[in-house]
């Protein structure tokens, strides 16, 4: 089975991050760049909240807020759920469905190692069912 290390492994540890008080258009610009839907907020090395294109969308379009004059602080989502190294990917797909979210922070030992999206994670599960599907045929096969 197919753990979030292994994700991480294959995909880097690089982490997206912006401090609470810059501004929403700062931390849209970054993702941006970064071709990511999502950045942690970050105070040092202390994980604060995560913001997201959806939080943009909800909290600053359709409330006809500038993204100009908005921090990161008001509009992201505090205490965000995350992940282990050692959870299976059919259980941060669970977390991501609870929780109705897309992107988790991973944790190992209190420091942040890395981020899984929900595409990363169907990417895994994919690549895991074609692996389970060429063993069984060339067994049945042989």
């Amino acid at each position: 089975m197919i753990n979030i290390r292994d994700i991480l492994k294959e995909k880097g540890y690089e982490i997206h991050s912006v401090p609470p008080d810059s501004t929403v258009y700062e931390s849209l610009e970054k993702m941006s760049a970064r071709n990511v839907g999502a950045m942690l907020v970050m105070s040092d090395e202390k994980l604060l909240g995560v913001i997201t294109e959806r939080d943009y969308m909800k909290k600053i379009i359709l409330k006809d807020r500038s993204s100009k004059n908005t921090l990161v602080k008001e509009i992201m989502t505090p205490n965000p759920v995350f992940v282990t190294p050692s959870d299976s990917v059919d259980e941060a797909l669970s977390v991501m469905t609870k929780q109705h979210c897309r992107h988790l922070p991973v944790i190992d030992q209190e420091k942040i190692t890395g981020v899984v999206s929900i595409g990363d994670l169907v990417k895994a599960k994919i690549s895991d069912l074609d692996s389970t599907i060429k063993y069984l045929n060339d067994y049945i096969g042989s």
